[in-house]
């Protein structure tokens, strides 16, 4: 059992590792089954000088890092990566405008020990900082939040827009299509979308999902202008269906949305970004979408009360949920959402009753690195075999937790 303080409901603690002191986990955790039988994890980190580390959970209870990769300078970050099979996406973004490495890159990673990068897309510009989030499922397709050379914002804030890039030939992806918000590209017929009057973090994509259950749609999170729900029937040409803006009066940040297709159900997050929970409510969302073209909010999924949370350093609020990959290491439900809140830990919610949402399950550690020892747990996933693998987004590394709902 690991020497660590936490409280916990329903959910063990298997395994802990401090990642060789690695750190800053993002997010767009994935887990590989490698050649050789390996369960590899693969983690992104959020600052420099690590880029990737992969580890070997096989064995949750004594997980062990088998390789970390360093980015090329200091003003990169990989946040967020995506694996389709052996080919591993990592999204570069860089912290001003103008810098190298700033993209996405592909790598073999056939032997998790010596990734092997196949190409670099890269998406740098005088007025970009690069790739934000990657979404690849199906090994043809990738679906990033991206600036670009030729997309100049209206806004500086509105950098990023989204981008459909072709990896049939891993080795020469390029890009299939793209779409933004109208009115956020300099030269946009339709004027500029109103700015949020408190709090302003921009109109640009963050999670970009297509499942292949249905594989004509995309479904976003972006940020200030909402939840969007697009046609990529042509992937040259993505054409918006719906949008579900509640911003304001609620502050901004509209982050995941997570698809439940047997429930006709949608469940989105919008992101804590501010210390102290000064930007609540940030929660998850469950909307009815069972008429596409009109989203319903019909719940929120409880959380803790924010007087609990209030005075701790660090967020506390919704962030990522498990976004069930249709991959054969991941967990996929209808019924049962599982989620990373920061300062709340990872939680668990029954989804069944879907006005009636309630948590069933929670995983709250004490990280002695961390300011007043509050975790900040920034991404989960959920394997086939009912573990989870959270990461926290300062110091506490990684947690493997095994599900007793």
């Amino acid at each position: 059992m690991p020497d660590i303080a936490y409280s916990s409901n329903r959910l063990a603690l298997l395994g802990h590792s401090y990642l060789a002191g690695a750190g800053s986990c993002g997010e767009g955790l994935a887990l590989q089954q490698a050649r050789d039988g390996r369960r590899i994890l693969w983690i992104a980190h959020e600052r420099a000088p690590f880029d990737c580390t992969a580890v070997d959970v096989s064995d949750p209870r004594r997980p062990a890092v088998v390789t970390q990769t360093r980015l090329p300078h200091d003003k990169v970050r990989s946040n967020c990566l995506a694996l389709a099979g052996d080919l591993l996406l990592v999204a570069y973004q860089t912290s001003a405008w103008g810098l190298p490495h700033a993209g996405l890159g592909l790598y073999d990673v056939a032997v998790p020990e010596s990734p092997r990068q196949v190409a670099f897309f890269d998406t740098s510009g005088a007025q970009s900082k690069g790739v934000h989030y990657v979404w690849c499922v199906d090994g043809r397709y990738a679906h990033i939040s991206t600036g670009a050379a030729d997309f100049a914002p209206s806004h500086p804030m509105d950098d990023q827009f989204y981008m459909i890039v072709d990896i049939a030939s891993p080795a020469q992806p390029r890009e299939a299509g793209r779409w933004w918000l109208p009115g956020t590209r300099v030269g946009d017929a339709a004027p500029p979308p109103v700015r949020h009057p408190t709090l302003d973090y921009g109109f640009r994509p963050h999670n970009t999902n297509v499942y292949p259950e249905r594989p004509n749609r995309a479904y976003m999170g972006y940020l200030d202008g909402g939840i969007m729900i697009l046609d990529v029937s042509s992937v040259a040409h993505p054409a918006p269906i719906a949008r579900f803006d509640h911003h304001p009066p609620l502050g901004g940040f509209s982050h995941t949305a997570v698809p439940l297709f047997s429930r006709n159900l949608l469940v989105t997050t919008d992101e804590a970004v501010k210390e102290g929970a000064t930007d609540w409510p940030k929660l998850s969302w469950v909307l009815d979408i069972s008429h596409e073209r009109n989203p319903v909010s019909i719940s929120t999924l409880p959380l803790p009360p924010v007087e609990g949370y209030r005075g701790k350093p660090g967020r506390y609020g919704a962030h990522n949920l498990h976004e069930n990959q249709p991959v054969p290491t991941a967990w996929r439900s209808d019924d049962y959402i599982v989620g990373a809140y920061f300062a709340g830990g990872v939680r668990v919610h029954d989804l069944r009753n879907a006005f009636q949402p309630r948590e069933i399950a929670s995983f709250v550690p004490i990280v002695p690195g961390n300011p007043g020892g509050t975790c900040q747990m920034n991404d989960v996933y959920a394997d086939e075999r009912g573990l989870l693998y959270a990461v926290d987004r300062l110091t506490g590394g990684l947690y493997i937790m095994e599900m007793q709902l």
